[in-house]
């Protein structure tokens, strides 16, 4: 469960006009409300080589049917730009 208490609505960050929602390794990405959103889960984290911090590596990426909860979609990916790729495409072509 997203623990989202104390941040309005218009607080959550967005990419490409969609929101954006990170709880540990789990990221909700699109409108909820919306026929489809998209679910990544940080599978696997590596060493960034321009700090001693880590970044994401692994992330499995599922396009959720909102109707059903169930995910109709999966992708595992090799980075979030990969991820977010597929995650936009997928968003675009079944949310007309």
């Amino acid at each position: 469960m997203l623990d989202v208490k104390g941040v309005n609505s218009d607080e959550f960050l967005e990419y490409k006009g969609r929101p954006l929602v990170r709880q540990g390794d789990d990221i909700y990405y699109g409108d909820l409300s919306d026929k489809y959103h998209v679910y990544m889960m940080i599978m696997t984290e590596k060493n960034s080589s321009k700090s001693t911090e880590t970044v994401p590596g692994t992330i499995m990426v599922q396009l959720i049917n909102g109707a059903t909860k169930a995910p109709e979609k999966q992708q595992i990916t090799n980075g979030l730009a990969e991820a977010f790729e597929f995650a936009e495409a997928w968003l675009v072509r079944y949310n007309k």
